[in-house]
């Protein structure tokens, strides 16, 4: 067997360990589960969405944190290192802490083997029954009823969003994304939907394994004043609410979401009015329509679907004005590019397309040309999201603003390049 020493060790012996990098079912990862007899005996909370989910799961730790619980986050993918992926006490996990649930997981699965993301989903919630927190928070990876996280019960289950992304595994409509999405609800535990329209056959499963299904606009929901917002849910409010720290109007849904979420396991895990308040004021969630201190604007944005670049676009109207604006932009091959150059086609004066090394990327010159041919004008190639970062920086003035966008491979290069100052 290969001797396994550091993190990356570990992680690059994880993606050849099984035949594929994505296998959607749950009897491999349940038997390893068993195996390790591991049984998370405080609540859980599991969060699924097109967008939002990775915010309303930080509003959730940050408000948590705030009441003085100890949280544990799981989300994916990570941007800079693979820590942030299991946070303890929003804080990312250490090398030692994570490794010490590889080895266990390692040890426990005997012939079974285990995808990347089945790895770290098992080694999140084992790092958190050792860390003893008191709430653990979990973002599913890829849809719902099949992915590794809900291999777990939650006593909550939320799901933000329903739009079209990963629809050659989900599903080509709203209605197939919704059900599986919605395999994440339990029969008499809270089930919340922050969907304005949720698809039929979301509510449909819903009725039929008996959730107690908690609907945006019917059961909950929110009212915005100029600098602060209500929110109700039933016959309760939460009155002067601070607008989230996170920007885009749509995190205000997505907030409402989270609260909903502490309103149903209030009786386990009480929040009060000044932990509201504090974690929304204090959330961090680096890389959604983050703003960045200083001259040129720079707006830092992992949309790469319709639905989140939709709202990004939508959000970059309501910042101040920019003389010039400049896109630096990636996606991965087998996301509707077309789509996105349409959404956000008028947000930008310039687009400098960037080329992706990996898997699933494309070249600069590739992406050039589909927008060209979408009738983009002022479009110029670049080999890496590196170099182009670079151009933007030596092309815009104080007064411009460079957004960069289209996947989080995109986002995590210029926040590597930042950190170098390439």
């Amino acid at each position: 067997m290969t001797i396994k020493k550091t993190l990356d060790d570990w992680l690059r012996w994880q993606e050849s360990l099984h035949l594929s990098a994505i296998d959607m079912g749950l009897e491999r990862v349940a038997r390893v589960r068993d195996a390790m007899n591991l049984k998370p005996a405080c609540p859980v909370i599991m969060v699924a969405g097109t967008n939002g989910k990775g915010s309303t799961c930080a509003m959730l730790s940050s408000m948590f944190h705030a009441a003085g619980f100890k949280v544990g986050t799981y989300t994916s993918p990570h941007i800079l290192q693979y820590n942030e992926r299991i946070a303890i006490d929003l804080k990312p996990a250490s090398d030692a802490r994570i490794i010490t649930s590889f080895e266990a997981i390692d040890a426990a699965r005997g012939d079974t083997t285990l995808t990347y993301f089945e790895f770290g989903t098992l080694a999140a919630v084992h790092s958190f029954v050792a860390e003893k927190v008191d709430v653990i928070i979990l973002e599913v990876g890829l849809g719902g009823r099949l992915d590794a996280v809900n291999i777990f019960e939650p006593d909550v289950s939320v799901v933000v969003s329903v739009d079209l992304d990963h629809q050659a595994i989900l599903g080509d409509n709203r209605e197939d994304i919704g059900f599986e999405k919605a395999g994440i609800y339990r029969a008499g535990k809270p089930a919340i939907c922050v969907d304005p329209e949720p698809p039929r056959r979301l509510l449909d499963h819903a009725a039929a394994i008996g959730a107690d299904l908690r609907l945006y606009g019917r059961d909950f929901g929110f009212t915005r004043m100029d600098n602060q917002w209500s929110f109700r849910h039933g016959e309760h409010a939460r009155h002067a609410l601070p607008i989230p720290a996170l920007r885009g109007g749509y995190q205000m849904v997505n907030a409402c979401g989270a609260l909903a979420a502490l309103e149903a396991i209030k009786d386990k895990l009480p929040v009060g009015i000044g932990a509201v308040k504090q974690g929304l004021v204090e959330v961090e969630w680096p890389g959604r329509f983050q703003v960045l201190p200083g001259r040129p604007a720079v707006v830092l944005d992992v949309g790469h679907n319709p639905h989140a670049v939709k709202a990004m676009a939508a959000a970059l109207k309501q910042l101040p004005y920019a003389e010039n604006r400049y896109a630096v932009f990636s996606m991965l091959a087998d996301k509707d590019m077309a789509a996105v150059i349409e959404l956000a086609r008028g947000e930008f004066d310039h687009w400098l397309a960037a080329g992706l090394d990996i898997p699933r990327g494309q070249s600069g010159a590739a992406i050039a040309s589909a927008l060209t041919q979408a009738g983009i004008p002022n479009v110029k190639a670049y080999d890496t999201v590196a170099d182009a970062w670079k151009a933007a920086l030596s092309q815009a003035g104080d007064n411009d603003r460079i957004v960069v966008f289209g996947s989080f491979h995109t986002v995590a290069e210029v926040e590597a390049a930042r950190r170098h100052r390439v």
